[in-house]
């Protein structure tokens, strides 16, 4: 997300912090006593902290692919071929190590090699404390920007951010264009999912199993957002059908492991 003052219209937000491997282990409840009634409180469910660095055969027949092979950053580089040196891989993840000046000294963002037109994308992320973040899609380099062409599905942290929030600017929204529909994102320190569908103009936003929004591109309502809103002047934001998968820096840690898409 990019800062600016725009009417409140629609979209995004965000979760975060370090990198870890091992699995999923269910933790036991723990009992609570209260005015001598003894009770059983459920414990919260574990997070599943496992970086896969391989398709599964299932997954491999159903067509996925993956975007990041946990070990390098083969098959991504720089926007307009800018250096990559925010990004590192570590332990199966890709980390965005962010910056601790202006937030704009060591911006790189990355971009897959291959553009996609329609298609199921689903990555897990986690988001640094007053983090800004996103995943952009259908970016092109005609523009100084990702953002000024591309879509982005906003990642930030709704509770925390040091600056007032529109709801549009909140995780899992349509960045500046469509609001989250529910607030669906895990407590900053934990990992979410998140998913994004498009197929011939139908765009879907998941976050955690829950859909945060849905739109279709070039529609009426689409249209009026865009001409009323921080995008009235972007002439080419939205207007590829097919371009690059981005993931944004914007100056804060981010990590993201088990990237994978499936062309529709």
């Amino acid at each position: 997300m990019k800062k600016f003052l725009v009417p409140a219209l629609s979209v995004m937000a965000v979760t975060v912090m370090s990198c870890g491997g091992g699995a999923t282990k269910e933790a036991k409840d723990s009992t609570v006593v209260t005015d001598s009634v003894t009770t059983t409180a459920p414990a919260a469910p574990a997070v599943d902290t496992t970086a896969i660095t391989a398709l599964s055969d299932a997954d491999k027949a159903a067509g996925w692919q993956l975007l990041f092979n946990g070990t390098s950053k083969d098959g991504w580089r720089g926007f307009k071929n800018k250096p990559t040196e925010p990004w590192v891989v570590e332990n199966g993840v890709l980390h965005c190590l962010g910056s601790t000046t202006d937030k704009s000294d060591k911006r790189g963002d990355l971009i897959t090699d291959k553009e996609y037109e329609n298609f199921e994308l689903t990555a897990d992320w986690k988001l640094a404390p007053k983090g800004n973040s996103g995943i952009l899609y259908m970016v092109t380099e005609e523009f100084d920007a990702p953002y000024l062409s591309g879509p982005e599905y906003q990642i930030i942290d709704d509770n925390n951010f040091p600056e007032k929030l529109e709801d549009w600017q909140k995780t899992g929204a349509n960045y500046a264009m469509n609001p989250p529909l529910v607030a669906a994102s895990n407590p900053i320190g934990q990992w979410n999912t998140t998913r994004i569908v498009v197929n011939k103009g139908h765009v879907e936003h998941w976050l955690n199993g829950q859909k945060t929004a849905e739109y279709d591109l070039g529609s009426e309502e689409w249209k009026k957002h865009k001409a009323e809103g921080k995008w009235k002047d972007a002439k080419g934001y939205g207007m590829s059908k097919k371009g690059h998968i981005a993931l944004q820096d914007h100056g804060s840690e981010i990590w993201f492991k088990n990237i994978k898409i499936k062309e529709i």
